[in-house]
């Protein structure tokens, strides 16, 4: 048990795949984003981690940032602009979840880059929630 809790706090998403029914893959699709639209949000969220991390770069010992992957976990708060309230609120969801510190470090590191999929300056509530439904699924293995 304590070997597959290290196994999973290294994985960032868990997402459970259902299988699509015959009747949504013949129709129109008109309520799906398209991949394109998808691919442009990915691309314009990577510019703003890149723009975001380069302010970063050079700085005393500052690791080449790239992607928010890369955001070392003494600055996660600073790059997150969690407020004093909603950082209450993920502690209380991260001791109920019983996240080790990697798996709190990588909750923000995916809520950061749910905020930039939004367009987001700082990390919100529903983009923590969502990095918390990935996390939550974790237990369940």
């Amino acid at each position: 048990q304590r070997d597959a809790g290290a196994l999973v706090d290294r994985i960032d998403l868990f997402v459970a795949v259902q299988r699509v029914p015959l009747r949504d893959l013949v129709s129109s699709g008109a309520d799906i984003e398209p991949s394109e639209a998808v691919r442009v949000r990915v691309i314009q969220a990577r510019e703003l981690q890149r723009a975001r991390l380069a302010r970063h770069a050079g700085t005393g010992n500052a690791p080449t940032l790239l992607t928010n992957t890369t955001i070392p976990a003494r600055w996660l708060a600073e790059f997150c602009g969690l407020t004093p309230a909603l950082l209450r609120c993920i502690r209380q969801s991260a001791e109920r979840l019983q996240l080790s510190a990697r798996a709190w470090h990588r909750l923000l590191r995916v809520a950061r880059t749910i905020a930039d999929l939004d367009g987001a300056e700082c990390v919100g509530a529903p983009h923590i929630g969502e990095a918390l439904t990935y996390r939550q699924r974790a237990r369940d293995l």
